[in-house]
């Protein structure tokens, strides 16, 4: 009786019925009238986020600034002078739809590319965190809407729970880290991406070689992925769906419910991060907003595409689909560091 009564309030119960009801893609895929609804209510937050995003990147505050990073200066945006960069908005586009649908890749993966590109670290994390906040909670709100999943909080489901777990050790360690990292140690970050590199090679690998196992629900195992997850979002940006996402595989969340609690609880921690760099702008901190138009132009459709593709494949398929794109992001991860990693080691 009691296993009856946890079923029923796991939160996941209702991606299994949807494929039980409806078991081909085609199926799933016809869309009804409430999510149509959610798709548009979706689109239009990021409507007004992206008006937003183009005040701020005219700099109306005394903290924002125009920092004259290698991009800024080539292309003769110093002063208040921005503009759409449109090869980020269709990376962001790209990495975007594949953090939302497969739980992990936009800071991880955006993060060094960017960098790469001639940007500055204040232009890069901060807006990051604005929009993975955005993008995480509108996305919890529309994996509910497409049947991913359940938030119930009389009786309190195991979503529910996972998600405060997830989000109260992740906001711990992400503010943690971005006060020590930002404002009081200088660490060398070659070697935190390389423990990031080296624990998403780990997890991916585990995970996809028990992608056919049926793990049993183990919650206490999320913690110390939380904290891991919060702690790599502080520093850089990324690494934190990774972590969050396979963590909960490895604990025996089912994969699509998963993907709905990595969305909130990213979203909730990237909310309180932003929070945590609006609080040091007081004491000396500047931001430059040049990039944030751009990453909401980027997210408008691809954060609302990506929980209905969640939605119409099965979930045997994400259980290969997500840690094969986390080891896609770990050869990534590691292309981009080797070199600098190389370097250090000689002396360099």
């Amino acid at each position: 009786m009691e296993n009856v009564k946890r079923e029923k309030v796991s939160g996941w119960e209702v991606a299994r019925d949807l494929e039980g009801k409806k078991k081909t893609i085609w199926e799933r895929m016809i869309p009804e009238w409430n999510h149509i609804k959610a798709a548009g209510g979706g689109i239009a937050v990021f409507f007004v986020l992206f008006f937003v995003g183009i005040w701020l990147a005219g700099n109306p505050f005394e903290a924002t600034v125009r920092m004259p990073s290698k991009y800024v200066v080539e292309h003769g945006l110093l002063g208040n002078e921005w503009s759409i960069v449109w090869s980020v908005v269709l990376i962001a586009a790209f990495f975007e739809f594949m953090d939302a649908s497969a739980g992990m890749g936009f800071g991880t993966a955006l993060t060094p590319l960017l960098l790469v590109v001639g940007f500055d670290p204040k232009q890069i994390v901060p807006v990051v965190m604005i929009q993975q906040g955005a993008a995480g909670l509108v996305g919890a709100f529309l994996h509910r809407e497409f049947e991913n999943v359940e938030w119930k909080f009389s009786p309190m489901s195991e979503t529910v729970k996972l998600w405060l777990i997830i989000a109260g050790t992740g906001v711990l360690f992400n503010v943690t880290a971005i006060v020590g990292v930002y404002k009081i140690f200088h660490i060398g970050k070659i070697w935190i991406k390389l423990y990031v590199a080296l624990l998403l090679l780990m997890m991916g690998v585990t995970s996809l070689i028990q992608a056919k196992k049926e793990r049993p629900y183990k919650p206490k195992k999320m913690v110390l992925w939380a904290a891991l997850a919060g702690f790599n979002k502080g520093v850089g940006g990324g690494g934190y769906g990774p972590v969050v996402t396979i963590g909960g595989l490895l604990a025996g969340v089912p994969v699509k419910s998963m993907l709905a609690v990595t969305a909130i609880s990213e979203g909730t921690v990237s909310t309180i991060a932003v929070l945590a760099w609006l609080a040091m702008l007081g004491s000396g901190v500047q931001i430059d907003y040049i990039l944030l138009p751009s990453f909401m132009l980027a997210t408008m459709f691809s954060a609302v595409a990506a929980p209905y593709m969640t939605r119409v494949f099965p979930e045997k398929a994400w259980k290969i689909v997500v840690p094969a794109y986390c080891l896609c992001l770990t050869v990534y991860a590691f292309y981009k560091i080797m070199p600098d990693i190389i370097k250090k080691l000689a002396g360099g």
